[in-house]
């Protein structure tokens, strides 16, 4: 199991706050790593920090804006002195506006863009200095099932999750010869709390995730702390430029009808 130990090791989870960002870096800490995660707001960092302390872990919080570079880079300066040289690089801060294509302003396309595809190469482009010059690290790129897939009104988050796609394979290329190992986990649908209202018995949607689903549920948060293992862990270390979809099966199968048990 040493494989697996991640023990000495800081993991930087980016807006890792609440829901499956918390909920791998749970994971990591579980397995040994020191955790650290940033967010727009203090009052966020703070109830965070509150709610890993409920369950044991120390965790580090620091304010900045992934998508601005200087922020960056005054982040990281902290969380290196502070804390310690990131070893573990988590790019999950993401956000996603349902709109339809022929109403969607240019302008929420754009921030859209920015965050979930743009932060990614700036924090993992300064961490990965940080990296190199140590001799190796891991980063993960919390794809999506829209980094393959195509949905109605989220054409700006599925252009990010396909092109962060293609930036994990251009991440190994560039840096695997460095000893980082870069790769992505593209969760499927999952029970949180923004999907609790959608999750009841009788809902459209509900019945559409459960039939589509070759497993037959949704996912608990949890399952996606072993991938996130793996992928932070020395048993991952000649892996490099794949996404593991942690989605119950969706991906493989062109599902099912409705009626069909």
């Amino acid at each position: 199991m040493n494989l697996f130990d991640l023990t000495g090791k800081v993991a930087l989870i980016t807006g890792g706050v609440h829901g499956l960002g918390m909920a791998m870096a749970k994971g990591l800490a579980n397995a040994g790593a020191t955790i650290v995660v940033n967010d727009l707001s203090q009052n966020a960092i703070d109830n965070a920090i509150a709610e890993y302390k409920q369950d044991g872990i120390t965790a580090h919080g620091y304010v900045f804006n992934v998508t601005e570079e200087s922020e960056v880079v005054s982040g990281l300066k902290m969380i290196e002195s502070e804390v310690g040289p990131v070893d573990i690089l988590v790019n999950n801060a993401g956000i996603i506006k349902r709109i339809p294509m022929i109403d969607m302003e240019v302008a929420d396309f754009a921030a859209v863009i920015n965050v979930d595809l743009i932060s990614p190469f700036i924090v993992s482009k300064h961490v990965a200095k940080g990296m190199i010059a140590r001799g190796g690290g891991k980063i993960i790129n919390i794809c999506s099932m829209m980094s393959e897939l195509g949905r109605d009104s989220v054409s700006a988050y599925a252009a990010a999750k396909g092109g962060l796609k293609m930036l994990t394979k251009n991440m190994a290329t560039e840096w695997a010869k460095f000893n980082i190992q870069t790769n992505g986990i593209g969760p499927g649908y999952f029970a949180t709390s923004q999907t609790a209202p959608i999750r009841v018995d009788g809902h459209p949607f509900n019945e559409f995730i459960i039939n589509r689903t070759p497993a037959a549920r949704w996912g608990n948060p949890e399952d996606l702390q072993g991938t996130a293992i793996f992928l932070a862990s020395k048993a991952s270390d000649f892996v490099n430029g794949h996404v593991v979809y942690v989605d119950g099966g969706i991906l493989a199968t062109i599902g099912k009808p409705s009626n069909e048990n």
